[in-house]
């Protein structure tokens, strides 16, 4: 029983670290950067993809791919892995590039004695598109980088160098686009995890909206000042700074920046909100509709409490006998009733924030009209009965007196 049941606990941690020590490398884009000036003088930044390969092992390790750059992530407090939300490489998404501190030269608390650290920020995201993975590894150095070297001279990397770095900063959020309804409180996910006890860090929640941007909530670790609402305190002491909206309106739509600074180090994370509220439709009659050739009858669909401001209604008619099936032609401004006999009409309204539009019908029922000579027939029938009933009163009126007066006393 005990031999079963250290198999089944180490059936159970293995099948729990699978998946964070099953991704060993990553295919990745490295985004490199030539800077030249134009005749005007301003520099002009030229992108340069190479092929690169993100490694996770030891110094000593030899490449994956040694025909690429290989960026060997080593040990440290970090596992990138663990923040990575698929573990298949080709299900993922990788792209690294140059970081400048624009000359902010700052020992980074850690391991090693080196002064100097060479930056680079890493993307990584599947390719649903369902979160987003970003940070920064850090390749320690005994010598200073250029005092220009974001600009003019960058660090020359070779086609087939390995790179020794560590995972220095990590940021994440599983709510890349949100689409949420009005009156709600949606959470929009951001986790970060630096690389050292203790950090000093700003935590800020930016807005961004029609071109303005506003703070919405800001936290410095080394003072404890907190500006605004909407991150819990006892979370972000654990990497948690995740921002929560109070009843979301249509001013709440808009670009969410979860930004994280760490001296010399600045990262962003951005998150889409859109606002979606699905229309409310009605019809101002009955199921069922019972007119006569040549009556008219005002029908209106109606459709409010949506957002966006942008909707479509449309009228369709089909046979009764088709129903449950794909909706008819649609109807011009204005429909006759030429024809007896029964149709059914359909309203359907489409809106950004419906996948499949929402459709209102009745049935419209159309009769013959009574003719002028069937009424007056009518009429005299009815006549002629009144004048019989009027008869027969009369009779028996005449007949109960006769009997009445031969009574003797």
């Amino acid at each position: 029983m005990r031999v079963v049941f250290k198999t089944l606990v180490s059936l159970y941690v293995c099948t729990g670290v699978l998946c964070v020590h099953q991704l060993s490398w990553l295919p990745c884009m490295f985004i490199d950067e030539r800077v030249s000036l134009n005749d005007k003088g301003v520099p002009e930044i030229q992108q340069i993809p190479r092929e690169a390969f993100l490694q996770f092992g030891q110094k000593e390790d030899a490449a994956v791919n040694p025909q690429v750059i290989t960026f060997m992530v080593t040990g440290s407090r970090l596992d990138l892995r663990r923040y990575v939300d698929v573990w298949e490489a080709e299900q993922l998404e990788c792209q690294l590039y140059r970081y400048s501190t624009h000359g902010s030269y700052v020992r980074w608390p850690g391991k090693g004695n080196q002064e100097y650290n060479h930056w680079f920020r890493f993307t990584i995201k599947p390719s649903n598109g369902l979160s987003v993975t970003s940070g920064f590894l850090r390749r320690p150095s005994d010598q200073p980088a250029p005092e220009k070297q974001d600009f003019f001279n960058w660090t020359t990397i070779a086609d087939r160098e390995v790179l020794t770095t560590t995972v220095a900063v990590v940021i994440k959020s599983q709510t890349p686009f949100v689409r949420t309804g009005l009156r709600s409180q949606p959470k929009l996910h951001c986790q970060f995890a630096l690389d050292h006890k203790s950090p000093n860090f700003i935590l800020e929640w930016i807005l961004q909206r029609r071109g303005e941007r506003t703070t919405v909530f800001s936290y410095n670790s080394r003072s404890g000042q907190t500006e605004g609402t909407g991150v819990g305190l006892k979370a972000l002491e654990d990497g948690d700074a995740s921002y929560s909206l109070a009843f979301t309106k249509t001013i709440s739509e808009g670009l969410y920046i979860c930004s994280l600074s760490v001296n010399p180090l600045s990262i962003q994370m951005n998150m889409d909100l859109h606002v979606e509220e699905p229309p409310r439709v009605s019809i101002n009659i009955q199921p069922d509709l019972l007119l006569q050739k040549g009556e008219e009858q005002k029908v209106v669909c109606e459709a409010v409490g949506y957002y966006p401001l942008d909707v479509e209604i449309v009228w369709h008619e089909q046979e009764p006998s088709a129903s449950g099936q794909r909706v008819g032609t649609s109807l011009p401004k204005k429909t006759s009733l030429r024809n007896l006999g029964q149709s059914q009409f359909i309203c359907s309204v489409s809106h950004k924030s419906l996948r499949v539009p929402i459709k209102k019908s009745f049935t419209l029922t159309v009769e013959e009209p009574s003719s002028w000579l069937f009424s007056i027939t009518m009429g005299f029938i009815v006549l002629a009965l009144l004048f019989v009933l009027c008869v027969m009163l009369l009779y028996l009126s005449s007949v109960r007196k006769k009997i009445h007066e031969k009574k003797p006393y």
